[in-house]
């Protein structure tokens, strides 16, 4: 069994110095209720069972919500003098524990402020905006130009861009343009140091990969730059299979084929019989699977009878956004996981990536552990090829069962992205990134950003 345990951190601040803080940042915005503290040092870490106890007593001191850049500054300046954690947070929408303190301190709620878009470039399409930019605020923006975000999470509605960069690895979109640390999909940052007089910094694109994915350990973030693509009146289709491995088969060919596709989500029939499908979309039938695809209008006059030669039924059709209940990238990614755990609490997930091919992986996973296991898959790009992403559920029956789930899935070549851990290497590959080090030791040298998460950070002496 292996034992999960938060790393061995200073002592929170006194209250004694969070008084002291406050008295310097008269005019910002302060809250220190206990209920909005636990609310803001909280995000979707309870998926795991693990990570939720792990975390239960962690929690700010006092959270901040700074209403524009200087006095951002005010507050790191006075943070950095007072040696005080601070830990960023966007929307909370992370599900890793990202913006949970471990060490007290401050909580930077940056939904507030920094929330601009300041520059569309009107022949590339590239784009500067600030951290605090909900992306479907921004989405609608860049319409109007007619571009769109490459990459956004199941949660667009309200998550910010900052915390996507910080905290997300990919989601819709990723089909056609991969993860979000793949080469080309973050072009630059704006970043304030955490010193007694902070520095803003413009960082370029081979600077900013070590901040991309980091959980706001090694830089604030306050504005991005990062491509955009050409919009599509993207169509949603929900189509079903009776047969699981043809099913999984034929997803892999449809994210190969040359068409347009923008998402493309495979759910076992246990979980798709239980999703809120929207208004005028049919329940699934008896042990049938559904497939959810984002398709482009061009691939319409192919796509519908190109797939029903490959067994599947189309079972609904309609233009993103156009209709009522929730829009179908709120039926996939970790949106699956929401929606089954609201009916069933003691169950949790994995993030895996699969092998190129993914076929007896899945057979071995699924003879082994039965129906404590349902799959959830999305057709992903990774390093420009194409992958499965599995997001399986899994019945949660203690650590060790975990623990043995994990390892198999291990031994038979599956990448494990484990979300029941806190620290930035252990939820991904597990090594520690001599880059993403160097940039918290040139950004913040004292160690005050997110304190715990960096395990390099911990382990660099």
């Amino acid at each position: 069994m292996v034992i999960r345990s938060l790393p061995a951190l200073a002592a929170p601040p006194s209250e004694q110095r969070i008084d002291a803080l406050v008295r310097e940042l008269q005019g910002v915005e302060l809250q220190r209720q206990p209920a909005e503290l636990e609310r803001l040092s909280r995000d979707f870490h309870a998926y795991s069972p693990p990570l939720a106890a792990l975390l239960a007593g962690c929690r700010a001191q006092l959270a901040a919500r700074p209403a524009d850049l200087e006095q951002l500054r005010r507050l790191v300046a006075a943070c950095a003098r007072l040696e005080v954690p601070l830990t960023l947070r966007g929307a909370g929408t992370g599900n890793y524990g990202q913006c949970v303190p471990l060490a007290g301190g401050v909580v930077l709620d940056l939904t507030t402020a920094l929330r601009q878009l300041r520059h569309c470039d009107p022949v590339s399409g590239v784009i500067t905006a600030e951290a605090g930019c909900h992306l479907a605020e921004l989405d609608r923006q860049l319409a109007a130009v007619g571009r769109s975000l490459r990459l956004t999470p199941s949660t667009w509605r309200s998550a910010t861009l900052g915390g996507f960069i910080a905290g997300g690895a990919g989601g819709i979109g990723s089909l056609r343009w991969g993860f979000l640390r793949d080469p080309g999909n973050l072009l630059g940052l704006e970043v304030m140091t955490v010193e007694p007089e902070p520095r803003l910094l413009q960082l370029d694109a081979v600077a900013s990969e070590p901040l991309n994915h980091a959980y706001g350990t090694n830089g604030i973030l306050t504005a991005l730059t990062l491509p955009t693509c050409p919009q599509e009146a993207w169509q949603e289709l929900v189509l079903g299979l009776p047969d699981w491995e043809a099913a999984v088969a034929l997803l892999q060919e449809l994210s190969a084929a040359a068409l347009l596709l923008n998402n493309a989500a495979l759910l076992e029939a246990p979980l798709a019989a239980q999703m809120p499908w929207p208004p005028g979309c049919p329940p699934p039938r008896p042990q049938e699977a559904r497939l959810l695809l984002l398709a482009a209008p061009d691939s319409l006059p192919l796509l519908p009878a190109w797939l029903r030669a490959r067994g599947a039924t189309l079972h609904w059709q309609q233009p993103q956004g156009s209709g009522r209940g929730l829009p179908l990238r709120e039926l996939c990614w970790n949106h699956t996981t929401l929606h089954w755990r609201g009916a069933h609490p003691d169950w949790t997930y994995l993030q895996l990536l699969l092998p190129a091919d993914p076929s007896a992986a899945l057979a071995a996973l699924r003879q082994r552990w039965g129906a404590d296991l349902l799959w959830h898959l999305e057709a992903v790009r990774q390093q420009g090829a194409l992958r499965l992403s599995g997001l399986p559920l899994l019945r949660y029956r203690g650590p060790d069962a975990l623990e043995a789930l994990i390892g198999h899935c291990r031994e038979l070549g599956i990448l494990v992205f484990d979300p029941h851990e806190c620290s930035v290497e252990d939820g991904g590959l597990g090594l520690v990134d001599a880059a993403m080090v160097a940039a918290k030791a040139r950004h913040d040298p004292a160690g005050l950003l997110n304190p715990g998460k960096l395990r390099g950070w911990l382990e660099r002496r």
